[in-house]
């Protein structure tokens, strides 16, 4: 027995796969006959994938206008990628694999056995939704599913990514026919007739030597082909437009962080000048006052310890008329002691405001100091500012001159390159540490 696959993008009507409604084409008595394989919600699907990836994003962002809130949102309504992605298979057609028939049943069994090996086997290409229908016409398989990539340096470090999904998978693309998805579909179609063959059907390859065709029909199947190339090709340069995207992106969010980390820079650096220029004004007004103090405790402790010695040394014997107990008693020993307080206390002012004065200029130095570091600093971002845009105008003239697709294909095979690099430096290490245990 020799049959056709059909192998197909559909539009991804989840309601319609799980039959909330029915169209003209659905015998909804049979539609109990359908199976089941999986229907979770795409929101929660997005929240599993994504969320760590998009908190990690969203925490390195200095500005809020660079955050994303929704992930599922900004995909759904941006123009890059589609949310999810929705296959088709069939083997046969009604004529020879009628859903009513022998050889229907059979195909159910295949594809069946087909589909439970699918998510195995294709781990970046997440299923949420999957149907087996035998309400219509030709037993058919919808597999709903969002590709994703990890381990992005640009962007969410886990998004969604068909390219890079089916890149992962070991699909790398070539020429223009021989993309990613054509070369992933090519290969599921192998492991289908696999399947097939195991119950006894070989797979009927069909070309263009196909003589039991009409014309008509012979010309419709080429331009499904064409439009399949083009839809193909489509993806391709929405991959290719989103990698330059994120490129882009990731520029000019290197080139917002390095002006947000020259405004503060500035905040910063004019706030130590005035902190500076305010401290210098009080070493100013100390310095003064230090001035003005100076001539009159020159000499003031040795003054003081002049007048602190023995007073019978210093002072004069009493009068005749007072004798010399009561006149240093009562008069000589409390001046002397005045004198002695008012004299430390003049100096001890004195050095209270010197030790100011000195941690003024301390405090002034270190001002200037960091003035100067936070100077060299911001001439140091401003001249990486000038780098960077170098940079982005370099690029946006190697992607004019070059071409997008050729810039993607360099692009890809240097981040090809940093993997096997990274795997090798892995294996290096877990060799190494096995050899030393």
């Amino acid at each position: 027995m020799k049959r056709t696959i059909s192998f197909m993008t559909g539009k991804g009507s989840v309601n319609h796969n799980s039959r909330k409604f029915h169209a003209k084409n659905t015998d909804p008595e049979r539609s109990c006959l359908n199976v089941e394989y999986c229907n979770e919600n795409i929101k929660d699907v997005y929240h599993e994938l994504f969320d760590e990836a998009l908190a990690r994003y969203n925490e390195k962002q200095t500005r809020s206008d660079r955050r994303i809130d929704d992930y599922y949102e900004k995909i759904r309504s941006g123009k890059q990628e589609k949310p999810f992605h929705e296959i088709i298979l069939q083997i046969g057609d009604k004529d020879n694999m009628g859903a009513k028939t022998e050889n229907g049943q059979l195909a159910v069994k295949v594809l069946d056995k087909y589909m439970q090996d699918f998510q195995r086997r294709n781990p970046t290409l997440r299923v949420f939704s999957a149907y087996l229908h035998m309400d219509e016409a030709t037993p058919h398989l919808h597999i709903d599913f969002v590709p994703y990539t990890t381990g992005s340096k640009r962007g969410l470090d886990t998004r969604v990514s068909l390219k890079q999904a089916l890149s992962a998978l070991g699909f790398k693309g070539g020429t223009r026919r021989e993309t990613e998805l054509n070369q992933w579909v090519a290969y599921e179609k192998e492991q289908l007739a696999a399947v097939m063959l195991e119950h006894g059907i070989e797979w009927e390859k069909k070309g263009t030597h196909e003589k039991h065709l009409s014309v008509l029909d012979f010309e419709k199947k080429e331009r499904a082909k064409e439009v399949a190339e083009l839809e193909a090709k489509k993806a391709e340069l929405q991959e290719e437009n989103a990698t330059f995207q994120e490129i882009n992106e990731d520029l000019h969010e290197q080139l917002l962080q390095v002006d947000d980390e020259i405004r503060s820079l500035q905040e910063d650096l004019q706030e130590s000048r005035q902190e500076a220029e305010k401290a210098q004004k009080q070493a100013d007004k100390y310095q003064k006052r230090m001035n003005e103090l100076a001539p009159m405790v020159k000499n003031m402790e040795k003054l003081a310890a002049d007048f602190s010695a023995d007073p019978e040394q210093t002072l004069p014997e009493a009068a005749v008329m007072e004798s010399a107990k009561s006149y240093r008693e009562k008069k000589a020993k409390p001046l002397v002691k005045k004198i002695v307080q008012v004299m430390r206390s003049v100096y001890s002012a004195y050095l209270d405001i010197s030790n100011k004065f000195t941690k003024l200029q301390a405090a002034y130095n270190r001002e200037r100091s960091g003035n100067e570091r936070l100077t060299n600093r911001l001439e140091e971002v401003l001249a990486e500012n000038r780098e960077l845009r170098i940079v982005a105008a370099d690029f946006g003239r190697i992607k004019a001159v070059v071409g997008a697709e050729q810039v993607n294909v360099v692009i890809n095979r240097a981040r090809q390159q940093e993997r096997i690099e990274a795997e090798q430096k892995w294996v290096a290490r877990r060799k190494h540490n096995r050899d030393a245990r």
